[in-house]
């Protein structure tokens, strides 16, 4: 699934092309998407404008004149696609070039079309009044963005005081901290010198405060977000960038997916074991 980078990156590509145009015409060629778009999806879109073009965690957030918003999730194979007619921006990519699995066609005002591409269709749109948002149910149980300016050390503690889980489950935790998957969780606590293995707890005094390790991984997400976010994201599949080019990020990593390589911080070897449910990769040898 696209962690917080590659929605970002989508988010950056698409804010040229729709913030300040209207939805000329909406075409609904499959409306079963992980779940049924709203009755009457394409005539409630018609003609109102995009005001605006956020995210929350994994989510784009299309504000619309009419006070509603627009959200939009890319499940585990949605992508969405500038048409030719229009000049996509920087960090704009697309997944699938299969037609077959276009589902939601938006033509905008400005002439450009935007088309969600989805072959598994475990992705979603939603629309959901500005004034209701903050309740709703796919949003409100989120924890922080990591990038903004109100996560930080004191928070991350709070939020792990008194946990018995892994630091790797609890960083997995969208309830803790929003946006965060397996791959920039591994990176993070790589950067951290961390172990995925360590009780959460650890990050925290005995009253909650935070100690050196919170405020190491602290700037450790943020940095490995950034860093993700300037490369394009990560392309392990299929992921591209505007000019077709892959995403750089994976060229950077320093354990994801290395496993018994060598590690780039000392004489260890990168290893792999399973928890909930998913791989971690980690060294042994530099991360406590």
């Amino acid at each position: 699934m696209p962690e917080l980078p590659e929605v970002e990156t989508v988010r950056r590509g698409l804010a040229p092309i729709m913030e300040g145009q209207s939805f000329a015409k909406v075409e609904v060629r499959r409306g079963d998407l992980r779940w049924p778009l709203p009755r009457g999806f394409a005539q409630t879109l018609h003609g109102k404008t995009v005001e605006g073009l956020g995210r929350r965690a994994k989510y784009l957030l299309a504000d619309l004149s009419s006070g509603d918003v627009l959200m939009m999730h890319l499940g585990m194979s949605g992508s969405f696609r500038v048409g030719k007619d229009s000049a996509p921006g920087k960090y704009y990519h697309e997944r699938s070039k299969s037609t077959a699995h276009d589902h939601v066609v938006f033509h905008m005002s400005n002439g450009a079309t935007v088309t969600f591409n989805d072959p598994r269709r475990f992705g979603s749109m939603k629309l959901v009044s500005r004034a209701k948002l903050e309740n709703e149910p796919l949003l409100r149980a989120l924890g922080p963005e990591p990038l903004g300016n109100e996560f930080d050390a004191a928070m991350l503690a709070k939020a792990c005081a008194g946990k018995k889980t892994s630091l790797k489950a609890a960083l997995s935790d969208q309830r803790v901290v929003a946006g965060l998957g397996n791959i920039y969780v591994c990176e993070a606590l790589f950067r951290a010198w961390l172990s995925p293995k360590r009780r959460a707890s650890t990050i925290a005094d005995r009253h909650g405060k935070p100690n050196e390790r919170a405020e190491k991984l602290v700037a450790a997400i943020k940095a490995v977000l950034m860093d993700a976010i300037e490369a394009g994201g990560s392309s392990l599949r299929d992921h591209r960038r505007a000019d077709g080019s892959l995403g750089d990020f994976q060229h950077n990593f320093k354990v994801y997916d290395r496993e018994g390589e060598p590690c780039p911080d000392c004489k260890g070897k990168i290893k792999r074991i399973v928890q909930v449910g998913r791989s971690t990769f980690y060294c042994p040898s530099c991360q406590k």
